[in-house]
C-alpha cells in the first residue's frame, strides 16, 4: 500500500478548526439541546448513552438531516440546537465539519462520550 496523502488524525485536526467544539465539562450543564450519538448500537448497549439522545448512526448522518433525502429523518428539520457526540470526538468531528458544508448548523462534544463520563454526565444504560 503507499502513503496516503492524509491520515485519520490530520481530517479531524482541520475539521476541529472549522466546527463549534463544546467541552465535555461545559456539554454535561447544557439546557435545550439534542445530544445526537454517532456511535454503533453495540457501543450504546456495552456503555450507555447520555439520557434523551438521538441516536443516528455516523453513515446516515449525511442522509438523515438532508430533506431532499429520502432517509431524511423530521428531527433534524426541527428548531432545535443539536450537539453531536461518538466515543472520542473524532468521528463527531468529521460529521459536524460535513454538516457544516451541507448547511447543517451542529456543534460536538470535543472529547466524545469518555469525556462525558469523565465530567460526570449522567449514563442511561438500554435494558435489555
Amino acid at each position: 500500500m503507499t502513503g496516503l496523502k492524509i491520515t485519520a488524525a490530520q481530517m479531524v485536526a482541520a475539521a476541529k478548526s472549522r466546527i463549534t467544539e463544546i467541552s465535555a465539562a461545559d456539554a454535561v450543564s447544557l439546557k435545550d439541546v439534542t445530544f445526537v450519538d454517532l456511535r454503533d448500537v453495540r457501543e450504546r448497549q456495552r456503555k450507555g448513552f447520555i439520557p434523551g439522545s438521538f441516536h443516528c448512526p455516523r453513515g446516515m448522518a449525511e442522509f438523515w438531516v438532508d430533506p431532499d433525502s429520502p432517509y431524511f429523518k423530521d428531527i433534524f428539520g426541527e428548531d432545535r440546537t443539536f450537539v453531536f457526540y461518538c466515543a472520542s470526538g473524532w468521528r463527531s468531528a468529521l460529521t459536524v465539519d460535513t454538516l457544516r458544508e451541507m448547511g447543517f448548523d451542529a456543534a460536538h462534544i470535543s472529547e466524545g462520550f469518555n469525556g462525558w463520563k469523565r465530567a460526570g454526565g449522567p449514563v442511561e444504560m438500554l435494558t435489555p
